[in-house]
């Protein structure tokens, strides 16, 4: 009898995210504590929201447990904290962890020697915002207070030079601001040399730095010194370099009377884009209500992600059909959906923000091409969602307006349903406590099946895959990890080792329900669809490597 050469052979194969030595979780129920760098990674793709408590865990702690990671690996690790921070804010599209982990990477790192910049390299790649260099400040000031390392100096010098300009003072640099932009420059004082690291050439740049980079220096001084005499108070004549400033003067000048006019006019569309006019701007510079009329006028200039947070205004002005029906294709338009870089929730909030039935079949599309890497698995696949209090109302995702009503739950019925729908024979079930059997069809819209989940007190997660095993060739399990009941303690009580185990951790709590990091036991973390290639990549017998590093045959 072969003990080897048998028909069910899996390449042994390794994933990032690796588990380190037994614990109990918030119940008292075993687990598995994580390495540093993977507990970081599963918290830090969790923590959209610094300020929200979360069931387990309150929102201070929280965030006091991510700044510790976030020191320790500074002085023990820093190449690799580098690299995360830098995906996180980029691929990873999160703002405000990112901004502090910075910070405590520079406090972690005074007084070690940095040949490399790696202060400053950070503090440069998580600002990708004009408003968040004074975001930085702010916080560091309020932590650490106003000295600040000569690293995080260079960082925030390089970013403002990339980031302000004419569009982003009108748009960011509000009056009632403790820092505004000029207060930044001053503290950072960009140099000549900064400039030039910086700035990119034209594109009909002949070799010699002088003209070009005088010029675009020159450029960016006016505006630096029209925001320095802005926020002293002082009425100073714009440049004639600040093309973009002029002509939104030019629009405020105009009577209130005659503003409708010029929106709705031969050419109006065209001053308002020269004027860097936002939407949020139009309806303040109106100083009248956003009706039908002025929205169809506008929807011209908005940005992708203000059409889909304002579908349900559209709705209440009656927007023409023919200005929805614009607005659809440029939601459901494929590239335009990976070019705004939203997540798959994001669609889904949108889907339950509107009142009215036009912007679904768009929604639907949007949201299937926003999860375009998620794998079509071969064989049977059992996907488990948990649906317990722990990921309900009453600790929704994030605090922000428009993702109230998003919860955890919504989130992983996301995950878990695109899964199975692409799945080549998929069984999925929903749980808490207790679990039940959801029922699709391949070529049902995504939408309308997580629609057929419902919560469940409890949260048994062994016992659900237990009561829905039957010799799958692997197993998906969408939670918190986090659970408090029944008779089995283990997922290797359940499933044959053989078969692979894929833990999508949504929570990022210390302690995890599985083992994970090799053989058939892997977790996966994050909002993004890099977990979805994770899967994959093992799946075809491929180590997966962190997402901003060459994944390894395996």
């Amino acid at each position: 009898m072969s003990k080897f050469n048998a028909t069910r052979i899996r390449p042994a194969v390794t994933s990032p995210v690796t588990t380190t030595a037994p614990a109990t979780n918030a119940h008292g129920r075993p687990g598995h504590v994580r390495d540093e760098r993977s507990e970081l990674f599963l918290l830090g793709v969790a923590l959209r929201d610094v300020s929200k408590d979360t069931f387990y865990e309150r929102a201070d702690a929280r965030v006091d447990r991510f700044c510790v990671l976030v020191r320790g690996l500074a002085v023990n690790d820093p190449v690799w904290l580098t690299d995360f921070l830098r995906w996180l804010r980029a691929d990873g599209n999160l703002r405000t962890a990112p901004l502090v982990a910075a910070a405590e990477f520079a406090a972690a790192r005074r007084g070690v020697p940095d040949p490399e910049q790696l202060v400053a390299t950070v503090v440069d790649a998580v600002l990708q915002r004009a408003d968040e260099p004074g975001e930085l400040v702010g916080y560091w000031t309020g932590r650490y207070g106003k000295a600040m390392p000569k690293g995080m100096k260079k960082g925030i010098a390089r970013a403002v030079i990339r980031l302000y300009d004419e569009y982003s003072l009108s748009k960011y640099d509000g009056v009632g601001l403790g820092y505004r932009f000029a207060h930044i420059l001053d503290l950072v004082h960009p140099d000549r040399k900064v400039y030039g690291e910086v700035l990119d050439p034209p594109s009909d740049f002949d070799g010699s730095p002088d003209g070009w980079l005088a010029t675009a220096t020159e450029r960016k001084r006016a505006l630096f010194g029209y925001a320095h005499a802005e926020a002293r108070g002082r009425r100073a004549e714009i440049p004639a370099e600040l093309g973009m400033l002029r002509a939104r003067a030019e629009l405020t000048a105009l009577p209130v009377e005659e503003r409708r006019a010029v929106l709705t006019g031969p050419g109006g569309i065209d001053r308002l884009r020269a004027a860097g006019m936002t939407w949020e701007a139009v309806a303040g510079w109106l100083h009248g209500s956003m009706d039908a009329e002025a929205w169809s006028a506008v929807i011209p200039i908005m940005g992708y992600g203000a059409l889909l947070k304002n579908l349900r205004n559209f709705d209440d002005a009656s927007v023409p059909d023919e200005a929805a029906e614009r607005v659809a294709a440029r939601l459901a338009d494929p590239a335009r959906v990976a070019k705004s870089r939203l997540f798959p929730f994001n669609f889904y909030g949108a889907h339950k923000a509107v009142g009215s039935l036009r912007w679904g079949a768009a929604l639907e599309k949007a949201l299937q091409a926003s999860l375009g890497n998620v794998p079509s698995l071969p064989g049977r696949t059992l996907v488990v969602v948990d649906q317990s209090p722990s990921m309900l109302p009453g600790y929704p995702f994030s605090s922000k307006q428009q993702h109230t009503h998003i919860t955890n739950a919504d989130l992983a019925k996301l995950f878990g349903s695109a899964v199975a729908l692409r799945a080549a024979d998929a069984t999925m079930a929903g749980y808490g406590n207790t679990s039940y059997g959801v029922d699709f069809r391949r070529g049902d819209a995504l939408l309308r099946v997580m629609e057929r989940f419902h919560s469940v007190d409890g949260t048994d997660t062994f016992g659900a895959v237990a009561a829905h095993f039957k010799a799958h060739d692997r197993v998906l399990i969408v939670t918190d990890e986090q659970y408090n009941g029944g008779r089995y303690h283990s997922i290797d009580q359940i499933v044959p080792r053989d078969v692979p185990v894929y833990t999508w951790n949504i929570g990022g709590y210390r302690v995890g329900a599985n083992a994970s990091g090799a053989g058939t036991r892997h977790t996966v973390g994050g909002l993004t669809d890099h977990a979805f290639r994770l899967v994959a990549l093992l799946e075809a017998g491929r180590n997966a490597a962190w997402p901003w590093q060459v994944t390894q045959v395996g």
